[in-house]
């Protein structure tokens, strides 16, 4: 793995990256191997779970991050994004860029001679996969369990296909017509599905789909950059709620989860939020343990 622009960089590194987390997390793994090493850390949005993890995770691998507003670059006023990377190059030996859009990250690995990590596009955010991975495997022992992500079939979801497909998880999204995941990614997951056993699926009841459930996901409803859609976007997805009633239709020890930020009583509840099921806070903590193993797989040569 050079870069981590989508999951499927990871493909063949997924289990391996889990492995290295949980050594770090641990303290199994407890040396700096990143001593005099630099992350230039991009920010297109705003970010609080991204930008904590890796800028702490840097620290503790012994290396050094530097924050990077893109209002204080001079992409902020025009330079071309490849010029940029051929001179960010020359001064960093990694970037974490969290972009607006897909193709500014494709942009920077393309002519950027560091590796690339993408912290969130409008596309996908790997780097919130592989923390909610290690979370189920923390919980679960395993990935032969059926997994539930309800709401928009946005970025986070597109990345968790992915993920679910090459452990050999099922996985089921429960979204509203016209609200699926990105068509290319889910073909791509159903592929990878049938050489791991998983079943990948897309479901508009959402009773139907928890039946069974060992993990529900939820992310909010309306996400950065979908602002002017946000009265039509309640209306639509008001019945796609993880409360209690429907934690209750799926597996009596199944776990919740949800990327953050969260706006209670719209796509969870409160009461989930907050119950013993709730696996929240530790799928947060986690976003540091996986990005510090991401740095760790790609710089520790």
């Amino acid at each position: 793995m050079e870069n981590l622009l989508s999951m499927t960089d990871a493909k063949e590194e997924v289990f391996n990256i889990l492995d290295i987390a949980s050594s770090l997390k641990s303290g199994e793994i407890n040396d700096k191997p990143l001593t005099d090493k630099y992350l230039g850390m991009i920010f297109e949005k705003s970010s609080t779970r991204t930008r904590v993890s890796f800028e702490v995770g840097m620290h503790q691998l012994g290396g050094t991050p530097l924050y990077l507003s893109s209002n204080d670059l001079q992409i902020g006023r025009g330079e071309p994004i490849p010029d940029t990377a051929r001179v960010l190059s020359r001064f960093l030996d990694c970037i974490m860029i969290r972009a607006k859009n897909h193709e500014t990250v494709a942009q920077l690995i393309e002519h950027a001679d560091i590796p690339i990590i993408n912290g969130l596009t409008d596309k996908e955010h790997p780097c919130q996969t592989f923390a909610d991975l290690l979370t189920i495997k923390e919980y679960k022992g395993d990935f032969n369990r059926k997994f539930v992500f309800i709401g928009d079939g946005n970025n986070v979801c597109n990345s968790l296909l992915l993920g679910a497909a090459y452990t050999g998880m099922d996985m089921t999204v429960a979204c509203p017509e016209g609200y699926e995941p990105d068509e290319e990614i889910y073909k791509l997951a159903l592929e990878e599905a049938e050489k791991t056993g998983s079943s990948i699926n897309i479901e508009h009841d959402i009773h139907e789909a928890v039946k069974d459930a060992d993990v529900l996901y939820t992310d909010v409803w309306v996400s950065m950059g979908d602002e002017e859609e946000k009265e039509e976007r309640e209306r639509i997805f008001k019945e796609y709620q993880i409360n209690s009633q429907l934690l209750s239709e799926a597996k009596k020890d199944a776990i919740v989860m949800h990327c953050l930020p969260a706006i209670r009583g719209q796509e969870i509840t409160d009461e989930v939020m907050t119950s013993e099921q709730s696996a929240i806070w530790d799928q947060a903590e986690n976003r540091l343990h996986a990005q510090k193993a991401i740095l760790y797989k790609l710089l520790n040569k």
